[in-house]
C-alpha cells in the first residue's frame, strides 16, 4: 500500500488513466523567459497575440499564482497505432491530426485532473489549481524540469517511456512536495523531426517558426493561406503530425486507454468531397465535442479545398465549382485555387471568364488572375 502523499498521488493518477506523473517545484527555470522572449522577438508566434500579451505571467508559475509551491505534471497517452505517413498517401481523404480524432482533450484531461486535485486537496488540506494548455503556463518546460520528458528539437515533449503521443496536464498546489529529477536531452545527433517538416518550420534545432507550421496554418491562422504553403500541406486538413510521427522514441508510445480519446472511425480517413460540402450545421454536427469545431466551418472548408487541389482527383471539380458561389471569401478563394490545380487550362480559363468579373472580393479576384 502506498503510504506517502506522493505515492498515493501517483497511484491515484494511474487509476484515472494517466501514463506518467512527475513533480517539479513551482519556481521558474532561468531559461524559460529567455526562450520565450527570443520566440516573440522573432515574431515566430504569428497571429497568436495572447502569447505576447501574457508573456510576463508565462515565465513562472508563481507569476500566475504566487502561493504555488509545487507543480504536479501528468501525461495521458493518446496514441492510436495509426501509420501517419500511410494516411498522407490517401490523397482523396483528409488527414486530421491524431490528437483531434475524437473528443477535445482539454475537456477529457481537465475532468480527470479535477478528480485528482479534489482528492489531493481533501487529503492534504492544500489549495490546488488545474491547467490543460489554456492558461498562461509553460507546461513543456515545467514537465521537462519535473522529469516527465525533455523538449526535443521539434520543441515538443519527448519521453523515453511514452514517446511523444501524450497530453500534458498540470496541478499547481501550495503544498511543497518532494520534487523529481529533471530529464536530460536524449535527442543526440538525430534531426529526423527537423528534416521531415514539409514547410521548413524549424529555423534551427529547438526553434519553431509557427508562421510556417502546418498545425498553425490550418488551426490558428484566420486568413488566406499563402501560396508557398499550399502544396506542402498535401491532404492535411487539421494539424500535422510529421515531426512527432518520425521520432524514433515513439516506438515506446502507447495507445490511448481513455475511450473518449480513441479515434472515431469516421474521422480517420474522411472523404474530401463529403467534407467540402458541409454547411455550418453539418460541420457542427460532425465535430460536436471535437477540437476541430473551434475552427468554424469556413476555415475548415478552406483547408479541405487546399487538400482537394492537391489530390489530383478530377472527380472533385464539381464540388470546387459549387463552392465558387460560397458566402465566405476564404472558401471561394481556395475553390479557385483548387480548380486551377485540377482543371485543364482551357476549362479553367472559361471558368475564370465567367466568375472573375462578378467577384466582389479583391483577394479572390487575385486568385483568379494569379499564375
Amino acid at each position: 500500500m502506498p503510504t506517502s502523499i506522493s505515492e498515493r498521488l501517483r497511484a491515484r493518477a494511474s487509476q484515472e488513466g494517466f501514463s506518467g506523473i512527475r513533480i517539479a517545484s513551482a519556481d521558474a527555470g532561468p531559461e524559460q523567459g529567455e526562450r520565450l522572449r527570443s520566440f516573440l522577438e522573432k515574431s515566430y508566434h504569428g497571429e497568436m497575440d495572447w502569447l505576447a500579451e501574457t508573456a510576463e505571467r508565462r515565465v513562472a508559475p508563481r507569476a500566475l499564482w504566487p502561493e504555488a509551491r509545487s507543480a504536479i505534471m501528468l501525461a495521458m497517452s493518446y496514441g492510436q497505432g495509426l501509420d501517419a505517413f500511410e494516411r498522407l498517401e490517401r490523397k482523396s481523404q483528409g488527414v486530421i491530426s491524431v490528437y483531434a480524432l475524437n473528443r477535445d482533450y482539454h475537456d477529457v484531461v481537465k475532468g480527470k485532473l479535477k478528480k485528482i486535485a479534489t482528492w489531493f486537496a481533501s487529503a492534504t488540506k492544500s489549495e490546488v489549481k488545474v491547467f490543460v494548455d489554456t492558461a498562461p503556463l509553460m507546461e513543456k518546460p515545467l514537465a521537462h524540469r519535473a522529469g516527465l520528458g525533455w523538449q526535443g528539437k521539434h520543441t515538443n515533449l519527448v519521453s523515453r517511456e511514452l514517446g511523444s503521443w501524450f497530453f500534458i496536464g498540470t496541478i499547481l498546489t501550495d503544498r511543497a512536495l518532494p520534487k523529481d529529477d529533471a530529464e536530460t536531452d536524449h535527442c543526440g545527433s538525430c534531426r529526423a523531426c527537423l528534416d521531415i517538416c514539409p514547410t521548413k518550420a524549424f529555423p534551427a534545432p529547438y526553434q519553431l517558426d509557427a508562421r510556417r507550421c502546418i498545425s498553425y496554418l490550418t488551426i490558428e491562422h484566420k486568413g488566406h493561406i499563402d501560396r508557398e504553403f499550399r502544396k506542402p500541406m498535401g491532404n492535411r486538413i487539421y494539424g500535422c503530425d510529421d515531426c512527432l510521427a518520425v521520432c524514433p522514441w515513439n516506438k515506446f508510445a502507447s495507445e490511448a486507454s481513455e475511450a473518449k480519446l480513441r479515434a472515431r472511425e469516421d474521422l480517420v480517413a474522411p472523404g474530401l468531397d463529403d467534407l467540402a460540402q458541409l454547411d455550418d450545421a453539418g460541420f457542427r454536427k460532425l465535430f460536436v465535442g471535437s477540437p476541430v469545431k473551434r475552427l468554424g466551418r469556413d476555415r475548415f472548408v478552406r483547408n479541405v479545398l487546399i487538400a482537394i487541389g492537391n489530390s489530383g482527383n478530377a472527380d472533385f471539380i464539381p464540388v470546387a465549382q459549387h463552392l465558387l458561389g460560397d458566402a465566405s471569401p476564404l472558401v471561394r478563394a481556395m475553390a479557385v485555387w483548387a480548380l486551377r490545380q485540377l482543371m485543364p487550362h482551357d476549362d479553367f480559363r472559361h471558368a475564370r471568364d465567367k466568375h472573375e468579373m462578378t467577384e466582389p472580393d479583391l483577394t479572390v479576384k487575385a486568385e483568379w488572375s494569379s499564375p
